[in-house]
C-alpha cells in the first residue's frame, strides 16, 4: 500500500484542525461513573432499571409501592404456574408471560409519575444519574419527569425485544450475525425454555421489584444462546485498556492534531482465522499515522461478529497485531470490543472519548480501506445511522486521502440502543 508522505499529511491535517465545529453544550459530566450491577449486560442495556435496583432510596420507594409490587407478584405467579399450564409445543406460553404488556408498561409509567417529585429519590435519580450519564440523552429536551417515563418505556421495550429475539426466535435486524442458533420449533427447544423458566423462578421468587423477573428472563436467554457479548470484556478501564486510561490522564492534547485514530475492524471469512488481512491493512495505515505523531491513541473497534458465532474479537486481535507486528505501544491502543457495524464503530468511539475524559470537541481521524472510507464520507453512513440509531453518530470533516476521514464525535452517541442487546 502506498501512503502519502508524512509532510503532506501533516499539512492537510493542520488545515482541517482550523475549522473544527463547536460541540453541543449538554448538561453532562465526563466524570460521571456509571453505576455497576452484578450483570454488566443489564447495566449496558437497561441502565434505568439498574439504577432502580442499585440506588437504595429508589429501590425502597419502588418496593413499597402496592401497584408495582403487584406486577412483580403477577410475574412470579406466571412463572410458577407456567410449569403446569404450558405444554412442550408452545414456547410462547412461557415468553408471553414474561414480557411487559402494554397495560403493565402504562401502569408503571403512571406510578412513576405519581411517585415522582423533583426533590425525592426519583427526582435525584434524574438529576444525578440520567442527565449527567447521557445514557438517555435523546430525551434530554423533555421535562425531568417525562425523561424518567420515557427511559422506563425504552427499557421495558428493550427487555421485550431481547425476549422476542433470543427466546422466541424472532429475526433481528441482522439475522446472519445476530440470530439464535436453535430450532425454536423443535420440542427440545421448548423444553429448554421450560427449564430456563424454572431457573429464573428460583432467582426471582422473593423479589418485590416489578421489573426483575422480566429482566432475569431476558438475561437468561442471552446466556443460553451464548450471546453475552455486550459485556464479555468488562471492565475495560481496568483490564485491556488500563494502561491507555492511565496515559490519557497526562496527555497535552494541544500537541496533537487529533484526539484519536479510529480503526474499524473487518471480520475474517472463516472461523479459524483470528484476524483478516483487511483488518491488518487498516491497522498498518493507522500505525503510520500514530508514528507520525498525529494522535496519542489508536482506537481499534469491532466485536465478535464475522463469521457467525466466531470466538475471535476484532478489536482484541487488532490490538495484538499492532503491538506484536507494528510495534505500537500498548498504552497507545484502546480496544473497543463490541461494535458490530460501521455505525457503531463511530458511535462507540464517541462513547470512549467521552467516558475516558478526552476532549470531546477535538477532531478525530478514521483510517481504513478506501471503500469503507468512501462509504463513511460520501456513500450513506450518515443516513444509515439515522435509520438504525435515530441520530448521526459523528460529524463529517474532510476526506484527506482515500484512506482517511476527519470526523467529530456526536454527543448523541451516548444514547443506549434497546434494539441491539449485543451492543446497546
Amino acid at each position: 500500500m502506498i501512503f502519502l508522505k508524512r509532510v503532506s499529511l501533516l499539512l492537510l491535517f493542520a488545515l482541517t484542525s482550523i475549522c473544527a465545529p463547536a460541540q453541543d453544550s449538554m448538561a453532562l459530566s465526563s466524570g460521571y461513573k456509571l453505576i455497576k450491577t452484578a450483570s454488566s449486560i443489564q447495566q449496558r442495556n437497561y441502565y434505568l432499571l439498574t439504577l432502580f435496583q442499585e440506588l437504595p432510596a429508589v429501590r425502597k420507594l419502588l418496593e413499597q409501592d402496592t401497584e408495582l409490587k403487584r406486577i412483580a407478584a403477577d410475574k412470579i405467579y406466571a412463572l410458577t404456574h407456567a410449569q403446569e399450564q404450558c405444554n412442550l409445543l408452545n414456547r410462547f406460553c412461557y415468553t408471553d408471560r414474561m414480557k411487559f404488556s402494554t397495560a403493565e408498561i402504562n401502569t408503571v409509567s403512571k406510578r412513576l409519575a405519581d411517585l415522582y417529585t423533583a426533590d425525592n429519590a426519583l427526582g435525584n435519580l434524574v438529576s444525578q444519574h440520567l442527565v449527567p450519564s447521557g445514557t438517555y440523552i435523546l430525551y434530554s429536551n423533555l421535562s425531568p419527569l417525562d425523561m424518567l417515563v420515557k427511559a422506563w418505556e425504552q427499557d421495558a421495550k428493550g427487555v421485550n425485544y431481547t425476549i422476542s429475539v433470543y427466546a422466541e426466535g424472532v429475526k433481528p435486524a441482522y439475522p446472519k450475525i445476530d440470530s439464535i442458533s436453535f430450532n425454536v420449533n423443535d420440542k427440545q427447544y421448548v423444553a429448554t425454555v421450560r427449564k430456563a423458566s424454572k431457573n429464573v423462578l428460583q432467582q426471582v421468587k422473593n423479589t418485590n421489584l416489578f421489573f426483575v423477573p422480566a429482566v432475569q428472563f431476558a438475561l437468561q436467554f442471552l446466556d443460553i444462546g451464548g450471546w453475552k457479548l455486550a459485556a464479555d470484556a468488562e471492565p475495560l478501564e481496568t483490564t485491556v485498556n488500563k494502561t491507555a486510561v492511565a496515559k490519557a490522564k497526562n496527555i497535552n492534547w494541544n500537541d496533537y492534531n487529533y484526539a484519536v485514530i479510529l480503526v474499524p475492524g473487518a471480520g475474517p471469512e472463516n472461523s479459524k482465522t483470528k484476524i483478516s488481512e483487511e483488518s491488518k491493512e487498516r491497522c498498518r495505515i493507522a500505525a503510520t499515522h500514530y508514528q507520525a505523531g498525529l494522535a496519542p491513541f489508536v482506537i481499534v473497534s469491532g466485536g465478535r461478529v464475522h463469521p457467525y458465532k466466531t470466538k475471535y474479537c476484532e478489536a482484541l486481535e487488532m490490538k495484538k497485531f499492532m503491538i506484536d507486528s507494528l510495534k505500537v505501544p500498548e498504552n497507545a491502543i484502546i480496544a473497543e470490543p463490541y461494535a458490530r457495524h460501521t455505525t457503531t464503530n463511530m458511535r462507540n468511539c464517541a462513547r470512549i472519548i467521552f467516558r475516558y475524559g478526552m476532549p470531546f470537541g477535538k477532531s478525530c481521524l478514521v483510517s481504513t480501506t478506501a471503500a469503507q472510507s468512501l462509504y463513511i464520507h460520501e456513500l450513506g453512513l450518515d443516513k444509515r445511522c439515522e435509520q438504525e440509531l435515530g441520530y448521526i453518530a459523528f460529524r463529517k470533516g474532510m476526506r484527506l486521502t482515500k484512506y482517511d476521514v476527519v470526523f467529530y464525535p456526536a454527543i448523541a452517541s451516548l444514547q443506549i440502543n434497546p434494539t441491539e442487546p449485543l451492543d446497546p
